[in-house]
């Protein structure tokens, strides 16, 4: 059974073997949680992303889809970058958003991560209502058969932390 908690810091300061990045499509940073996991992580997180992009990854990584690359100078091991969706009045994308957790689940177990560290993923700059991601994020990573032993919810302000302490009791 893994173990899910709420965490209110910097992601970029986790001792855990991933980190999961809220990246975007292009995967050479941005701004929030990926522009922090860049500049903490250093250089060699940009190299290895510009490697994926020019093999695997040339039209960018797709929403829902997640893939690991070093994670340089941060405490963590690697860093799984994931893409999520921005949101939708008009448009149901939460199947997007429960991708995001469970591809970086699968690649955690590739890797064979036993801990990680989730982000509130698009919740920034791509809009998604904190109280529905907390909910999609909860409940996909409780649902989602994996070896990793310890999940953290990584939440940067009480909004975000109330939020996914709310969900997680």
């Amino acid at each position: 059974m893994k173990e899910l908690t709420p965490v209110k810091g910097d992601i970029t300061e986790q001792a855990v073997d991933a980190v999961v990045n809220a990246a975007n499509s292009s995967l050479l940073g941005g701004g929030g949680v990926d522009g922090a996991i860049h500049r903490q992580g250093g250089p060699d997180i940009l190299a290895a992303c510009r490697d994926l992009r020019a093999s695997r990854y040339g039209q960018g990584l797709p929403t829902g889809e997640a893939v690991a690359t070093t994670a340089g100078r941060l405490a963590a091991r690697w860093v799984i970058h994931t893409v999520g969706p921005v949101w939708s009045a008009s448009e149901d994308r939460s199947d997007l958003l429960a991708s995001c957790h469970r591809a970086s689940l699968r690649v955690a177990d590739e890797l064979g991560a036993r801990t990680v560290a989730f982000p509130a993923i698009s919740t920034g700059v791509y809009r998604w209502p904190m109280d529905d991601a907390a909910r999609i994020a909860v409940e996909t990573v409780r649902n989602t058969p994996t070896a990793v032993e310890e999940v953290r919810f990584v939440l940067f302000d009480d909004r975000a932390y109330e939020a996914f302490v709310r969900q997680l009791d």
